[in-house]
């Protein structure tokens, strides 16, 4: 499998899809393994015209790990785990790509194109925040990740989940799907505890958030195609966030949806693929734009 050198350490990531398809980088969240992303929303993307290049962050997965359990901070930032997908965008061969990423990794997507302008075509930005503006954060401090993790057994950590994700579905939730929301979490949950189960990462991961510079300003300067979803219901971050995201982007398009929490449910991935490939044909089409006219001059 490709693993794509950073200082210090590597990225692990993997390339789905046919070879010649646009190329679409997808960011995962906090302390979550690439194999995160549904299988129905890569097989979607897939038949939309993507190679997807989907990756472990750092103190993720198969990708370095910067401690050990007891370590709570790696000593890395934000803008780190950014220059992590430049990374993996050259290692793969590409001059440029997609990008989209949910929570933190809607973040990192954001650092990206804030760090990086040249080797992003668009952006897919899934309930992130841009910044620490107390009116997004809804999940308090996060007690529990300033202390060592605790490794526990594969039936506990699952049952653990299951209880914890039925709080990302509200009651009556319009998109909700809630047997193949918990089908889905039994498949993460088991596969990435069999694929490499460390918890230690998640603090680590944390201590990067909490220093994260502040982006809202600096998004203003982004005007690649992006699309912005947040759920009305997300108990996680708030999808006024969403709001100030797009307003602050030239080219923008928001949805906002009702009745949906911090998640992918099945009813809304066709939507999303085509909100990914919308942006992404707007994307394309400015990259060849830019492309005659550095053919065309003197």
């Amino acid at each position: 499998m490709p693993r794509a050198p950073i200082t210090d350490g590597e990225i692990h990531y993997e390339s789905l899809g046919d070879d010649a398809g646009i190329p679409l980088v997808l960011v995962e969240g906090g302390w979550t393994q690439l194999i995160g992303w549904a299988p129905d929303f890569i097989d979607q993307l897939g038949e939309a015209g993507f190679r997807v290049l989907a990756l472990d962050n750092r103190d993720t997965g198969l990708s370095t790990h910067f401690g050990g359990p007891d370590d709570l901070d790696g000593g890395y930032g934000l803008e780190d785990m950014a220059d992590d997908v430049a990374a993996v965008i050259g290692h793969a061969g590409l001059a440029s790509a997609h990008v989209a990423g949910r929570s933190m990794g809607g973040m990192i997507a954001q650092m990206l194109a804030i760090r990086s302008p040249e080797l992003v075509r668009s952006l897919g930005l899934f309930y992130s925040i841009p910044g620490r503006d107390k009116r997004y954060i809804l999940h308090g401090d996060r007690a529990e990740l300033f202390s060592p993790q605790r490794r526990i057994p594969r039936d506990e950590l699952l049952a653990s989940a299951l209880a914890a994700n039925r709080g990302f579905m509200p009651d009556g939730d319009a998109w909700g799907d809630k047997e193949w929301y918990e089908n889905e979490t039994r498949r993460y949950v088991g596969d990435a505890y069999d694929r490499h189960y460390s918890p230690d990462g998640a603090p680590r991961q944390w201590a990067a958030l909490r220093r994260a510079p502040e982006r809202l300003d600096d998004l203003r300067d982004v005007v690649v195609p992006t699309t912005v979803v947040h759920g009305r219901d997300d108990h996680v971050l708030h999808w006024s966030a969403a709001i100030d995201i797009a307003e602050a982007m030239p080219q923008a398009e928001l949805h906002i949806y009702p009745g949906l929490g911090h998640f992918f449910p099945p009813a809304l991935i066709p939507s999303f693929v085509e909100s990914l490939a919308r942006t992404a044909r707007q994307g394309e089409l400015a990259l060849g734009q830019s492309a005659d006219a550095d053919a065309d001059a003197p």
